[in-house]
């Protein structure tokens, strides 16, 4: 039996034209979707039906064809710049191990300086952590203010109310940032990849020991696959809460006694969470910075469920750290390339820990 499905724009049961809603502090427009007519001489068009502008492709969809290409080119090009890559990030300057929302949020500050090469490590073959979505994978992402400036300065859309702002898919945050950061040159992420181990020489964390994530979980199936290594001046843990690849900076740590306890994050207070995750973002031994809900796990902090702010500033905060390591100008000691940082950043110093942070 056929039938016929008819649909009819109906006011949303939140009327946004009532609220404060905003993008960046524009209104709203009243009509959530925009259609552009085209002149046609359809049936359809002469009956009022729409539909939207599109541009025409430069080049012919009916007769396309494609460049001719060997496939050992495909190969070779793949290769050559991988391995060009894994020779160039053997000895390099940051690596951040986690490319979650704190992740990116530390390598974007941290490219900003084109002298810092950066490496990150994510154990995924999508980065993005569990930025993909808000909670209980629902799409929408609420962020705090006024971590809204760092989204302003990413070029992220969302909606404001007075306290907060709302972007309606989290994975509007995630694409931008990361297509953004991986446009930049000195910046390489090396996904698929697992960070196994710490180099630790002195008592100072010094790098990474790096295999394939599959090898990584399948070392009980097969002979040894031994790994490969990673040697950086700062590592950034960024490993997110406990899991299967979760705080494994810090249980690491823990394993080979460079810290006592990792005690693991408390039940869920939003309010006392994000403050303290920026707070406590610090160098927790010399050569390893921790960010982002790894924080929680070592310090026995709340867990903020899905708000996303203080992820963004710890790893902002992580990316000052970083560069104060390095000897190099920094937010975190008020100067930024020469210029005195934007007052509206309020980082957190590693000894303010106990008090409230501007976050």
């Amino acid at each position: 039996m056929a039938s016929t499905i008819t649909s009819t724009f109906k006011t949303p049961f939140l009327d946004t034209t009532k609220s404060s809603s905003s993008f960046h502090g524009a209104p709203i427009p009243t009509s959530r979707f925009s259609f552009t007519p085209t002149k046609s001489s359809s049936s359809a068009a002469q009956n009022g039906a729409v539909s939207m502008s599109m541009a025409t492709p430069p080049y012919d969809l009916n007769s396309f064809k494609f460049a001719p290409i060997k496939e050992s080119i495909v190969s070779r090009e793949m290769t050559r710049r991988y391995m060009t890559d894994m020779l160039t990030y053997a000895d390099t300057d940051v690596v951040i191990v986690g490319a979650g929302s704190a992740g990116l949020s530390c390598a974007y500050e941290l490219s900003k300086n084109p002298d810092i090469r950066i490496a990150i490590i994510e154990q995924s073959v999508s980065p993005g952590g569990g930025a993909w979505l808000g909670g209980q994978l629902f799409s929408a992402m609420v962020v705090r203010k006024p971590a809204h400036l760092f989204l302003n300065e990413v070029g992220v859309d969302y909606d404001e109310l007075e306290d907060y702002v709302v972007i309606k898919h989290a994975a509007l945050f995630t694409s931008t940032i990361m297509s953004k950061l991986l446009a930049r040159p000195n910046v390489k992420l090396f996904n698929a990849v697992a960070a196994e181990d710490l180099i630790v020489k002195g008592g100072r964390v010094g790098g990474v020991v790096t295999n394939w994530a599959l090898v990584s979980m399948n070392h009980d199936t097969q002979s040894c696959m031994d790994p490969n290594v990673m040697e950086a001046k700062v590592v950034v843990s960024s490993c997110g809460h406990d899991g299967p690849f979760g705080a494994t900076g810090v249980k690491r740590l823990m394993d080979i006694g460079m810290i006592d306890k990792v005690p693991g994050m408390k039940a869920l207070d939003m309010n006392a969470a994000e403050d303290a995750i920026v707070r406590l973002t610090r160098e927790v031994v010399p050569g390893m910075i921790v960010t982002g809900m790894e924080v929680a796990e070592i310090d026995g902090a709340p867990r903020m469920g899905p708000t996303f702010g203080a992820m963004m500033i710890s790893g902002q905060k992580a990316a000052h750290l970083a560069l104060r390591a390095l000897g190099e100008a920094n937010a975190l000691d008020g100067v930024n390339n020469g210029k005195v940082k934007q007052p509206e950043f309020v980082i957190a110093d590693a000894g303010t820990a106990g008090e409230a942070v501007d976050a």
